[in-house]
Formats: structure tokens, C-alpha cells, sequence
């Protein structure tokens, strides 16, 4: 079985480019680990790398959900997980490459999900309803500063999965969730990231790019398809501000508007990333502006393996 690697960290590091180079050079297939990516039709939102720009590798937890379905991170582990050991057993590498944090430690980590509870869960889902995910989110940090720190504030499907959790065991939400040690499969998992100024320049470049290449008029088009009655992938970064911006009227102002919230929204974000990556002390960190950072990675594999 060959050893998987994990790229990992901040959003708009490079991650997808050097996993590609590294698949392409060590003849792997990638795993996505990009909560948003796994939705058809979200790709120029997502930073999803195009099929031409692939190189023929395989991508696999890309374009699998419809937009009005919600994304979890049990469909996602047990569905990576398989994907990632099919991979290997065939004898090629796994290139798990994202940076959404709980689905990277679902996969890499022994995790088992606690219970739900119907009724529990409806009581928190109306709690939301009536004074939002931002007020919620307060209720949240109140009983678990630690699940608050880790949740937007505009994700009201995870605020509301913690409170249940928190109810029904009586535990911190954090406390379901595995303890950090030897990685599944033995996995190599590179952290890439770059200094705070020269991410920020990225990330408005990024999003400046998103916006010219028509995410308005993406999220226009998934709107068609019901991304307003998806649970998850209407509050994306990106595709809930556009929603809000159409929602007024979409003059050049809501737009406007829309670019700088999705800025901002992603800079806090990237924040939280680099709180929760940087408690892995398994990570393997790589400066993004370094050159040579294939021949980087690829001599730090080989040294593990």
C-alpha cells in the first residue's frame, strides 16, 4: 500500500498546485478535502481546479453533491476513506489535498460520530430560525468557547450539530471529536502556508478573480438548481454574499459590497485555519514562497517513508 500524503492549511496557499505536481511526479490521484468542492456547478467560488488543468489525474470527492444537498462529514469519511484505500492498494499515491479542518481530521483520524437526536435537533434548528445563526452562535460560545472558535458564525447547521452534541452528552463538542495521534495510513501531511501580508495580497487577488470570471453570474445559475434550499453550500464564502447582493438588487454597490464581505469573510476564515492547524503537531510546515517546494515535499516523503 503506498503512504498517502496530505497537503493542507489556509485557504489560497497553493495547496491544489502542489498537489498536482506532486501527483503528477510520484503517479498519485488526489482526494479532495474541500467541503464546497464537492459540489457540482460551485467552481469558480471554490477555487476548483478545471478538468482541462488536471493533467489526467484523478479527482475524486469533486462534483459529487448537488447544491440543495447538504454535505456532512460522515458521508464525507466514509466515502474518502474508501477512495483513499482503493487508491493505494492499486499502487498509486493518495494526494489528499483541502482545507476544511473537520473533514482533513475525519479522514486522517480514527473518528466516530456521536449519536443524533430528532427531537433535540429540531428544538436547535427552530432556536435558529427564530434569532439566527450569529445570535446562536453567541449561545454557543457560552457553553463551548472552544466549538465557537472553530464555527463561522454564519454556519447555522454546525452551530446547531454542536449544541445537540453538547446536550446530548453532556461534554464539550470538542470532546467527540479524536484525539490527535498516529494518522491513518501512516499519512505524510504537509502544512502549506505563507507569511500573513503576502496571503492577504493573495486573497485579494483571489477574490478580485472570482469576481471577474462571473461568480455572480454562477451563483445565478445554481440558484436555478435550488442552491437556496441547500443547508450547506448557500452559506459558502462567496456564494451567500452574492446571494445577498442579487437578494437587493445586484447594482454595481451590492456587488461591490459583496467582493469586499467575501474578502473579509475569507481573510477571518484563514484565521481560524491556522488556529486549528497549528495545534497538529504532525504537520509537516512548507513556506508557499519557497522554490523548489516539490523537490521539498517529495525528499520529506521519501525521509518518512
Amino acid at each position: 500500500m503506498s503512504r498517502p500524503i496530505a497537503v493542507i492549511g489556509p485557504t489560497g496557499t497553493g495547496k491544489s498546485q502542489l498537489a498536482l505536481a506532486l501527483a503528477e511526479h510520484l503517479g498519485g490521484e488526489i482526494v479532495n478535502a474541500d467541503a464546497m468542492q464537492q459540489y457540482r456547478g460551485m467552481d469558480i467560488g471554490t477555487a476548483k481546479v478545471g478538468i482541462a488543468d488536471r493533467r489526467g489525474i484523478p479527482h475524486h470527492q469533486l462534483d459529487v453533491l448537488d447544491v440543495a444537498e447538504t454535505a456532512t462529514v460522515a458521508r464525507y469519511q466514509q466515502a474518502a476513506v474508501a477512495d483513499v484505500e482503493s487508491i493505494a492498494t492499486r499502487g498509486a499515491v493518495p494526494i489528499i489535498v483541502g482545507g476544511s479542518m473537520l473533514y482533513i481530521q475525519s479522514l486522517l483520524d480514527e473518528w466516530e460520530f456521536p449519536a443524533t437526536d430528532a427531537a433535540v435537533r429540531a428544538r436547535w434548528e427552530a432556536r435558529l430560525d427564530d434569532i439566527g445563526s450569529a445570535a446562536l452562535h453567541v449561545e454557543l460560545a457560552g457553553r463551548d468557547p472552544a466549538a465557537a472558535a472553530a464555527i463561522l458564525t454564519t454556519d447555522g447547521r454546525r452551530i446547531v450539530r454542536a449544541l445537540e452534541v453538547i446536550e446530548l452528552t453532556g461534554r464539550p463538542f470538542a470532546a467527540s471529536a479524536p484525539r490527535i495521534g498516529e494518522p491513518r495510513w501512516d499519512t505524510v501531511i504537509f502544512g502549506l502556508d505563507w507569511d500573513t501580508a503576502t496571503l492577504d495580497v493573495r486573497l485579494r487577488e483571489r477574490t478580485d478573480a472570482m469576481f471577474t470570471a462571473g461568480l455572480v453570474g454562477e451563483v445565478r445559475t445554481l440558484l436555478d438548481r435550488g442552491l437556496r434550499d441547500g443547508v450547506t453550500a448557500a452559506r459558502a464564502l462567496g456564494y451567500a454574499q452574492v446571494i445577498e447582493a442579487l437578494d437587493g438588487g445586484a447594482a454595481a454597490a451590492d456587488v461591490d459590497r459583496a467582493r469586499e464581505s467575501t474578502f473579509t469573510g475569507t481573510r477571518r476564515y484563514v484565521r481560524r485555519q491556522r488556529s486549528w492547524f497549528r495545534r497538529d503537531t504532525r504537520i509537516r510546515w512548507l513556506d508557499g514562497s519557497t522554490t523548489g517546494l516539490l523537490d521539498a515535499a517529495v525528499a520529506q516523503w521519501r525521509h518518512v517513508s
